[in-house]
């Protein structure tokens, strides 16, 4: 911080019943009244430097004492007692701090150039463009100090300059920086790290009020020279200093208790949020979704956000939900209980709506993202379910109606949705029969995975149709394993009965040609007698291979059927059961059992019936 020091006389004020003046051997002639102060003076300082005084003195009339009023001087008493010591030449300084009420009362007082040389507006400008223009942190504090007087120094000039010398500081490239700044991030220590941090500045401008701050950072982006995340840096660290903590906010339950406490602040509070929501970029990722619902929440706390402002922070927020955690959406609620569901239910249906809302092509394009994205929404959700479920005074409504709003897709499996639901069960005991009904009708049995469902299986809070069909989807699940194994042993069994047929086929056709040739021959030693008998073996074994061969096709035909009956069993069986009795249940059990169990045997009861029918067909009885 620098310093200017005017004058060489020491301090000869001095206060004498709310009256000021200065030691003189020489009696006062001037009463000057500014507010409840009274000062003694004299014309002869005063006068040749303040042209204000000089008008005054000679419209009063009176040459020997002359009383003024001055109530309306800029800075008050602080501020003309300065300008009064430079005309007396006591040691003044001047520094950021004081610079804006000095340079405003010099410039009413009149004390330019025009009534004395080297006056005190001079000096006072020469300070400010040498000094307090070229420090970092003198800029600051000379814009903060503008608030007490801002009409005087939106006139003067004073807050452009000050915007001005600070937007070129911050646009000066990390490496340039040689001034000294405030960085107190967890974990930085200076010491260790050489290089600048390029959101350096962040911290200094946060003390500034929010209207100034909007125009520095509004200055800094129309530049477009620094990334929007470095902009929404700076919105987060601002929230921070100046917002409350969320983690400490408990609404209470009727909002017109917020009368009995500091309406400014609480003023001052939404005006913040509504800056800092109309300022963030509108670059996704400029600012994360925990500062964005934080934002979402101070806004719902304090009451009297603009409308616009909410709708905006919970559109921002629904564009990044995928990367929320559960304690962003731990908001307080001001119903009876704790969590406001409601509001991250808004979140959700805002997040669905943005992704409907995609043209086709569009959609197509980001299908791949869409799933990922769909599927971390969905994980997030029920783990915020498992959360809440914990309270005490949540209804079952709201949990299902959460719970629903996500689409199929966005669960891989209903794991996490179980565990919100049996955490739900076990802190609220006294849930009617029909609200456990609704509350379970989500759980998807089909989806559980086998550590989890033998967990279910057990659990006596569920509801026991809830039980009963995850033991009906456990026992079909055995036994389309069994089922789904039987066609990988038929096609070998069938594959060994054609060749079977086709040997016996290709033997019994040589057996007949060489009956055929013997019986054509003059062959002495066979017997017509013989020659008939072994031609009607002959004609009998061809007719059995025959047989055979027919009854290949039709097992091949009944465990096409018998598969086209489990598929469609399958299908029936899987669709969700509304109500189902015990009894009836392990019926239907037994009986897939036996269906599924019984496609082997009946494959090979087709084949042995195939061959014995085969023994005494048409043929057969033609033959004999």
């Amino acid at each position: 911080m620098k310093f200017m020091k005017i004058g060489t006389k020491p301090d000869t004020f001095y206060t004498e019943r709310a009256t000021r003046s200065v030691v003189s051997d020489v009696p006062s002639d001037l009463l000057i009244q500014i507010n409840n102060v009274s000062y003694l003076l004299h014309k002869f300082p005063l006068l040749p430097k303040c042209g204000l005084l000089q008008r005054l003195c000679c419209d009063s009339g009176d040459p020997e004492k002359v009383n003024i009023e001055l109530h309306d001087i800029p800075g008050g008493e602080e501020a003309f007692e300065l300008c009064a010591k430079f005309c007396y030449g006591i040691k003044i300084n001047l520094s950021a701090y004081n610079f804006v009420p000095a340079y405003s009362a010099a410039k009413f007082l009149g004390m330019t150039e025009s009534v004395d040389k080297g006056n005190f507006v001079l000096k006072l400008e020469a300070f400010l463009n040498s000094c307090i223009l070229e420090g970092w942190k003198d800029s600051i504090v000379t814009l903060k100090t503008t608030t007490k007087l801002p009409d005087w120094s939106e006139n003067l000039g004073i807050v452009r300059k000050c915007i001005d010398s600070i937007v070129e500081k911050i646009l000066t490239p990390p490496p340039k920086v040689t001034w000294s700044y405030t960085y107190t991030r967890p974990g930085y220590n200076k010491k260790h790290h050489q290089s600048v941090p390029k959101d350096w500045w962040t911290e200094d401008i946060s003390d500034l009020d929010i209207d100034l701050f909007r125009c520095i950072v509004t200055a800094v982006g129309s530049t477009y020279m620094l990334p929007p995340q470095l902009i929404g840096e700076a919105l987060h660290v601002y929230a921070c200093r100046w917002l409350p903590d969320t983690t400490n906010i408990t609404l209470p339950l009727d909002q017109s208790s917020n009368s009995n406490q500091d309406e400014t602040l609480m003023e001052k509070n939404r005006r913040i949020v509504d800056n800092i929501a109309s300022m963030i970029p509108g670059d996704k990722g400029s600012v994360s979704v925990g500062f964005l619902l934080r934002l979402l929440t101070i806004a719902n706390y304090l009451g009297g956000v603009s409308p616009v402002t909410k709708t905006e922070l919970l559109r921002r927020s629904s564009l990044q939900l995928d990367e929320a955690t559960v304690n962003d959406l731990l908001f307080p609620s001001n119903s009876p209980e704790y969590y406001d569901i409601d509001l991250v239910l808004a979140l959700l249906q805002s997040f669905l709506m943005i992704w409907r809302r995609q043209s086709p092509s569009a959609a197509a394009e980001n299908s791949h993202h869409f799933f990922r994205t769909m599927r971390k929404v969905g994980k997030i959700i029920d783990s915020y379910l498992q959360v809440v479920a914990r309270d005490a005074n949540m209804p079952v409504s709201k949990m299902v109606t959460l719970a629903e709003a996500l689409p199929d897709i966005a669960r891989e499996d209903h794991d996490d949705i179980y565990k919100a639901i049996n955490i739900y069960l076990k802190e609220h005991s006294d849930l009617s029969k029909a609200d456990k009904k609704r509350l379970c009708r989500i759980l998807d049995c089909q989806k559980l995975s086998p550590e989890v469902r033998a967990h279910a299986v057990k659990n006596e809070r569920l509801p026991l149709r809830i039980v009963v069909q995850l033991l009906f989807f456990e026992q079909e699940r055995s036994s389309n394993s069994k089922a789904l194994a039987t066609p990988h042993r038929l096609p070998d069994q069938l594959e060994q009965l054609s060749s079977s047929g086709k040997q016996t086929s290709s033997t019994s056709r040589s057996d007949d040609h060489a009956v055929k040739l013997r019986l054509g021959g003059d062959d002495e030693k066979l017997s017509r007698g013989e020659g008939m008998r072994r031609t009607n073996n002959a004609v009998s074994e061809t007719t059995n291979a025959t047989g055979k061969r027919d009854t290949y096709e039709q097992s091949k035909r009944s465990v096409a059927k018998s598969g086209v009956e489990l598929t469609e069993r399958r299908g029936v069986y899987r669709g969700e059961i509304q109500e189902v009795e015990a009894v009836d249940m392990g019926r239907k059990i037994r009986e897939l059992g036996i269906i599924s169990a019984g496609s082997k045997l009946d494959a090979h009861k087709m084949i042995n019936k195939g061959s014995r029918s085969s023994d005494h067909g048409p043929d057969k009885a033609k033959d004999r």
